[in-house]
Formats: C-alpha cells, sequence, structure tokens
C-alpha cells in the first residue's frame, strides 16, 4: 500500500472541500497529530480510520485506495518514479473532482 500516495489523496480531497486538518481530524473522531501522520504518509492508519476519513470527506474509499489504478491506466510506465506516479493519481483525481 502506498501511504504517501494515500495521504495525497486525502489532503488533495480536504483541500477541495475548504476543511482543515483540525475539523477533518475532527470529524473522523482522530487526533489531530496522528491526522497529519496520515496526510503525510508516516504512520499507516486502519481501515476503520480510513473509512472514517472517507466519511467524513464524504468520498468512497475506493477514491482514497485506488493506488492499483494508475497500472490499469498505463500501459508502460516503468519510466515513470514513484512520485511521477502519485502525481498522475492526485491528478486523476482533482479531474474525477472536477467533473462530479
Amino acid at each position: 500500500m502506498d501511504y504517501i500516495g494515500l495521504g495525497r489523496r486525502i489532503r488533495t480531497q480536504r483541500k477541495l472541500q475548504g476543511m482543515t486538518q483540525k475539523t477533518l481530524a475532527e470529524k473522523a473522531g482522530i487526533s489531530l497529530p496522528f491526522y497529519g501522520h496520515i496526510e503525510r504518509g508516516t504512520r499507516k492508519a486502519s481501515l476503520e480510520t480510513i473509512i472514517s476519513i472517507a466519511n467524513a470527506l464524504r468520498v468512497s474509499t475506493d477514491l482514497l485506495l485506488q493506488d492499483s489504478l494508475l497500472g490499469s491506466l498505463y500501459t508502460d510506465d516503468s519510466d515513470l518514479s514513484a512520485r511521477q506516479r502519485a502525481l498522475i493519481n492526485d491528478i486523476v483525481n482533482v479531474l474525477r473532482e472536477h467533473d462530479q
């Protein structure tokens, strides 16, 4: 699991909704320091916590957990770094949110 990518997707969704870290942490029922670690990808979140965050953001867990989607979008991404893949994932997320 790409926890850095997960944190980026969560941060993107939070910012799209104009929410602060503190507000989202409160809505998800987790501490602000732990939430900060999740966004940075420095601590692992349980499935229960990810579901709580998704519910607080009113997005699907699929949107937050779509690590494997990138491989299906590109046939040859072997020349991309992990950071580039994560950025592409973030762009796809923003485009999807814009269409909704």
